[in-house]
């Protein structure tokens, strides 16, 4: 009797320790059920019956034909150590070879003996100026066989085409499929049965057979679509549990105080909050005024205006008596949100000290550079609650900071944070505290209904007024070098105007070779650029001796020490530096009106959502921003077709789309995010959006009722198998 693997069985068992290890090391699969998900790709038809005398025009195509075995014979290669068989087939229209390697020429060596006649399948190859069909799939027909119908089946037959890697060709995972198939009766249904039946899903033993070995184009349109409701819906069930676990806990209600200190901010702001900040204010001080924890996730376009909902959202909490932390992943981004906030406070952020005011409090700032008497007075304002807000770095979540109440924490980008570390902070208040999330990332709703599906979202899409617009135009170095000189003047021109200008790169220099610097090495590599990134320090030389000479510039990278950073930046934006040639450490939260242009040297090795971060650090005031990609990568290439996108749209939701459209299928949850290979290998984020919608509305329903799932055994176990221990923490921690 054949052998039926359990599902949870190590595939060691069922195909041996050689191609198991080829599995697990290459794709990740280890047991019967992972090889079970592991679907095809696409499926290639085999065409056709097509004459022999016809093939010359289908090369690289799939196809069938019907003939006769001429001859067969065994050649040896490779100094004796290879075989290989090669078989000359004729239809009497024509003569055409096919060919068998290794350990594959033994059964049709036996079966393709001269006289035999079959049909044979493959893609028509061209090997020494002669069409051949390597490894064809083959079934041999009777003597008599003129049996047009059994020819048809066979020609019509779909081939899947599975993910492959170099030591094992899809045709040899189909083999592997097939030795785990008989599993599929094990398998359990994780979809409610009212919910299965009332969307005319088939049931999960259906669907794998469907997918694996479809008899018709209808059966993989069946089994996909099943098959991304079980993706779609476990992932929103774990998310749905998980807003559901939040909604049980409980949180000191913050609301402000009338003609507290929010009134007194508000009173003195310079100018009107836009419609926008308003509404999402309104939100987020409905959900502090709760008894549970608000976990909220705030999106806002570059420049929108985020940190100015997050303050009063901190001030509001302040007036409860609470205190505010907000994280930064970066110290200048910490300095940075420090100086902007106390300069939009003025005497508020003053409380307890001489000339501050008496509605007022302490604003501290706390970084792992601090020296030890600055750093010994912030532990101790926050002990005591003497300090309403702390703005500082992961410093904030080390054992030793004791918060006197903290009511809320503001996360800022969300996607540069570990999650530990974020959720470490929030275990530091005495009930757990409010959440916002910011991130100047847009995510389109997809994105946010999967990777930030425990959150509830806001979203900030008005720039305040007097933002001016951003123009973007692509540098092509290599065809145009004078354009490249022209964008050199334009800096000029800007200085020479008041202004000021940023110029990015994506390496520092001096040999670095960070992670960072080796992964966009790789990638240029990838596409087709052997030159190393340029560097910041080497561009920094270029331009203070040539096109800029007589201008003020500096460098701002991460590997100079935090007190020189914050230096240079203080300069920066008072002015006294025109031109700040930098890393990505500006990518986010800095804040300089005045400057006017930015380069982004080598703009082709930066993402998408990236470039757009970036340009958005000019334009910041009421003179127009520009921003100059500079490329070397040919026009044709697909890094230039990004580039192109970037500056013809300032819309980040639409960048952000065509960013996840570019990537890998399946990489929403982000290996950086999770740490672990992602479990969406049949949804897809763009298209799926309605799917991914409903499946949330039926898991919230599903979760409301039952939150244990002890009525859906099927269920539990999917949530088991799908989300691995690594990412249930991930999303409980999200």
């Amino acid at each position: 009797m054949e052998h039926v693997p359990a599902l949870d069985e190590d595939l060691k068992k069922t195909l041996g320790p050689a191609t198991a290890k080829v599995l697990a090391e290459q794709l990740g699969l280890h047991t019967a059920l992972d090889l079970l998900h592991h679907y095809p790709r696409r499926y290639a038809e085999r065409g056709e019956l097509t004459p022999l005398a016809e093939l010359a025009d289908q090369l690289d195509e799939h196809v069938t034909v019907v003939a006769q075995v001429a001859d067969a014979r065994i050649l040896a290669f490779n100094g004796g150590r290879g075989r290989r068989l090669e078989v000359t087939i004729t239809d009497g229209s024509g003569r055409l070879q096919l060919v068998f390697f290794g350990a594959g020429v033994h059964k049709p060596h036996k079966d393709l003996l001269p006289g035999t006649r079959a049909m044979f399948a493959g893609k028509v190859g061209m090997f020494n100026r002669k069409l051949q069909l390597a490894h064809p799939a083959y079934e041999l027909l009777s003597a008599d066989a003129s049996d047009e119908d059994a020819a048809s089946a066979f020609a019509s037959r779909l081939i899947p085409i599975y993910p492959a890697c170099a030591k094992l060709e899809s045709w040899k995972i189909t083999k592997c499929v097939d030795a785990v198939l008989p599993a599929v009766q094990e398998t359990v249904d994780p979809l409610p049965p009212a919910l299965r039946e009332g969307r005319g899903l088939v049931p999960l033993t259906e669907a794998l057979l469907k997918v694996h070995r479809p008899a018709t184009k209808a059966d993989i349109e069946d089994a996909r679509q099943r098959l991304k409701w079980d993706e779609a819906f476990v992932l929103q069930v774990a998310l749905a549990r998980r807003r559901h676990a939040d909604s049980q806990l409980p949180a000191v209600p913050r609301r402000p105080t009338p003609g507290g200190l929010l009134d007194s901010f508000d009173a003195k702001l310079p100018f009107t909050l836009t419609a926008g900040q308003l509404k999402v204010s309104a939100e987020i001080f409905d959900d502090l005024a709760t008894s549970h924890p608000m976990h909220r996730l705030l999106q806002g376009e570059v420049g929108s205006g985020k940190t100015m909902v997050a303050l009063r959202a901190m001030l509001a909490v302040v007036d409860s008596g609470g205190q505010a932390a907000m994280l930064a992943p970066t110290e200048v981004l910490a300095q940075q949100h420090h100086r902007s906030i106390t300069e939009m406070m003025g005497e508020l952020a003053e409380g307890g000290m001489l000339g501050g005011s008496d509605r007022g409090t302490k604003v501290v700032l706390l970084t792992g550079s601090m020296g030890v008497p600055a750093r010994r007075r912030a532990l101790l304002d926050l002990v005591t609650g003497e300090a309403g807000i702390v703005i500082g770095t992961h410093a904030l979540i080390e054992d030793k900071v004791q918060f006197h109440d903290l009511g809320l924490v503001v996360v800022d980008e969300q996607h540069r944070f570990g999650v530990e570390q974020r959720d470490a902070l929030r275990s530091k208040g005495k009930q757990p505290p409010h959440l916002l999330v910011m991130t100047a990332t847009p995510i389109p709703r997809t994105v946010a209904m999967t990777v930030f599906g425990d959150l509830e979202t806001s979203v900030l899409d008005q720039l305040p007024a007097g933002r001016s617009p951003i123009v973007t135009h692509v540098v092509p170095a290599q065809d145009k070098p004078h354009f490249l000189a022209r964008a050199w003047e334009r800096v000029r021109e800007e200085v020479e105007n008041g202004h000021q200008a940023y110029v990015v790169c994506p390496r520092i220099g001096d040999d670095d070779e960070t992670a960072g610097s080796k992964k966009k090495k790789a990638a240029a590599e990838a596409d087709g650029d052997k030159r190393p990134p340029l560097a910041v320090l080497e561009i920094a030389e270029q331009l203070t001796r040539g096109p800029l000479a007589g201008i003020r510039v500096e460098v701002l990278h991460g590997r100079m020490d935090p007190a020189d950073k914050d230096d240079v930046m203080r300069r920066f934006a008072a002015g006294e530096v025109k031109v700040l040639v930098a890393t990505t450490v500006i990518e986010v939260g800095v804040n300089v009106p005045n400057s006017t242009v930015m380069v982004i040297m080598d703009a082709d090795r930066f993402g998408v959502s990236q470039l757009h971060q970036l340009r958005g650090r000019v334009g910041r005031g009421s003179a127009p921003g520009l921003c100059l990609l500079v490329s070397e990568m040919h026009e044709a290439s697909p890094a230039r077709a990004r580039l192109a996108a970037v500056a013809a749209t300032l819309d980040g939701f639409e960048l952000s789309r065509i960013d996840l459209e570019q990537r890998r299928e399946g990489d929403v949850l982000g290996q950086a995010q999770s740490g672990v290979r992602s479990s969406l290998r049949m949804l897809a984020v763009i298209e799926d959006e309605e799917v991914i919608a409903e499946a949330r509305e039926e898991a919230t329903r599903v979760v409301a009722d039952d939150p244990e799932l002890e009525g859906l055994p099927g269920l539990r176990t999917a949530l088991d198998a799908l989300l691995d221990t690594e990412r249930e923490q991930y999303l409980e921690k999200g």
